[in-house]
């Protein structure tokens, strides 16, 4: 018995049909001409997940997370908020993978919590994804900069956005086949990255040299954050490291966006879902080990605030190395990471926009779409926040990509809090009316454990992003605007919605778990079991 047959067994005291939660009935709400489509195959969601994980945060903005926290305070940083990040990830499964909707985790917002919630989540996670693509243009304008100082960075920003904008027209088909080219790069090269610095530290390069742990001897394991010495500089270089840790991991949680235009969701949203925790271990903590032991913390290399930095750390310490062409072939592949990132960002942000749109919390006209399930009005609006990105002409692009970091960072932080709390809500509602977590298409032994730590987690390190700029002879303005602009955000949002709205929290008894789970089912089937070891191996891969 499937988990929507089990479910639909019993009566839900929720009418769907009350005036007040009509706002989230799937098709009712926005009828079938303007539906997306569901064209992203098993392998498209898959890498899309993948995709998410690896980017030019791991690439690029490792370099100031190294400055900042040694190696040892990099590592840690980032295992923290791996830890944070599989928490939210299996909260975010259980719902998407039962209920797979247009809008994801925004949509859920309402069913579970309430539309003022859902309200302040929608336009924080479109915020989080229309600043964050500015940030990738940046980035890869940074990237591009390693060959060619000569050129303005308008140029290559322009280049960029065009790259970006006509794979997106082309639809969720198009973006799904790209995303999978371009994440394989991506997974090649870390993988390629990972084992080449385990060779170079071991002696394994040209020079011979054998590195070691000679890094975390000298300069030391952690940084003494802005000279101030013992335990508590140490503590607070691996507190700077939180930030942009949170910068790397923000985007795993697109595939909830995705999940309104995957095939046969029932089946592929839990494998994404299931297989996060050896992306977090293989690629972040596996790389962020790797680069601290192949750069020293205080290489100048690692300053991105200037407008020619552009190495990233294993770039830096494959030259240290003495690999002469390497460095280009692998700030080529860095190039189509910023690219792959740049065109998740604009495919997020449009369909965050559109969900919006389909909750009443948008105008309209973002629901527009061609006769194929392209929401063209969405994409076009969204790409014109691209132009952000020039502002790195002046201030230098790396400048701007630290901004822009920040920013995201916080804003995708108080999206995993939505998150979170969206599932604290659904867990608590579905054992109130009496259903088996057991019958969930995907159920987590650590829930409501993790959600909760997540929660908590991602409100803490919000609250404490920015402190630096309060230590003595510190403030800098740019930094606090960007780091708690978005954290006032959040509640003023809901604050204002909840104010105008004037609508109560959804009650356990009266949330809403069987809107489209007919569609739904009917969207799921069983995959064709393979027929050789090799179509078994990619079918366990994918």
């Amino acid at each position: 018995m499937s988990a929507s047959d089990s479910l639909n067994e019993k009566s839900p005291s929720h009418d769907p049909t009350n005036e007040k939660h009509h706002a989230y009935a799937v098709d009712a709400e926005y009828g079938g001409e303007v539906k997306l489509q569901r064209q992203l195959k098993n392998r498209h969601i898959a890498m899309i997940s993948i995709g998410g994980v690896i980017g030019t945060g791991l690439f690029l903005g490792t370099a100031g997370a190294l400055r900042n926290g040694g190696p040892v305070g990099l590592l840690l940083g980032y295992a923290a908020v791996g830890s944070i990040c599989y928490s939210v990830m299996v909260s975010l499964g259980e719902m998407v993978a039962y209920l797979p909707i247009p809008g994801g985790h925004i949509k859920l917002a309402e069913r579970f919590v309430d539309p003022a919630f859902s309200f302040t989540m929608g336009w924080n996670y479109w915020y989080n994804w229309v600043i964050i693509l500015p940030a990738e243009l940046s980035a890869a304008s940074v990237l591009i900069n390693y060959w060619n100082k000569t050129v303005n960075n308008a140029a290559w920003i322009s280049i960029c956005l065009v790259v970006v904008i006509v794979i997106n027209m082309f639809g969720a088909g198009v973006y799904g086949e790209c995303e999978f080219i371009f994440a394989s790069i991506k997974v090649i090269t870390i993988t390629g990255l990972i084992i080449l610095g385990i060779v170079l530290d071991l002696g394994g390069g040209p020079s011979h040299d054998r590195l070691g742990f000679r890094y975390w001897k000298h300069p030391g394991p952690f940084v003494q954050f802005n000279g101030i010495s013992g335990s508590e500089g140490r503590f607070l270089g691996w507190w700077a490291v939180l930030t942009q840790a949170a910068f790397s991991f923000i985007g795993t949680e697109i595939v909830a966006i995705a999940a309104g235009e995957a095939k046969n969701p029932r089946r592929n949203l839990p494998k994404a879902i299931k297989r996060v925790y050896i992306r977090i271990l293989l690629f972040y903590i596996g790389g962020t080990a790797v680069i601290g032991l192949l750069c020293p913390s205080n290489d100048p290399g690692l300053q991105l605030t200037n407008r020619d930095a552009a190495a990233s750390p294993f770039v830096i310490a494959i030259n240290h190395a003495g690999i002469k062409t390497l460095p280009s072939i692998i700030n080529a592949c860095l190039l189509t990471s910023a690219w792959s990132a740049a065109s998740s960002d604009l495919y997020t942000s449009s369909r965050a926009l559109y969900g919006l749109a389909a909750a009443g919390n948008a105008p309209r006209i973002f629901l527009k779409t061609s006769k194929k399930g392209l929401p063209y009005v969405s994409i076009i609006f969204c790409s014109l926040f691209a132009f952000l990105a020039y502002m790195g002409v002046n201030s230098g692009s790396g400048r701007v990509f630290g901004w822009f970091a920040n920013m995201t960072a916080v804003a995708g932080l108080m999206t995993w809090f939505g998150i979170a709390l969206t599932y604290i809500r659904f867990h608590k509602g579905f054992i109130a009316q009496g259903y088996n977590r057991a019958d969930l298409p995907y159920a987590s032994k650590l829930q409501p454990y993790a959600a909760w730590y997540a929660m908590i987690a991602c409100l803490v390190i919000c609250f404490f992003s920015g402190w630096e700029v309060f230590l003595k002879g510190s403030w800098a303005t740019d930094t606090f605007v960007t780091n708690y602009l978005p954290l006032a955000l959040f509640p003023i949002m809901y604050i204002i919605a909840k104010f105008v709205t004037k609508t109560p929290v959804v009650k356990p008894l009266e949330m809403d778990f069987q809107t489209g789970l007919d569609e739904i089912e009917r969207d799921t089937y069983d995959e064709p079991p393979p027929r050789n070891k090799a179509e078994a191996f990619w079918q366990w891969l994918m």
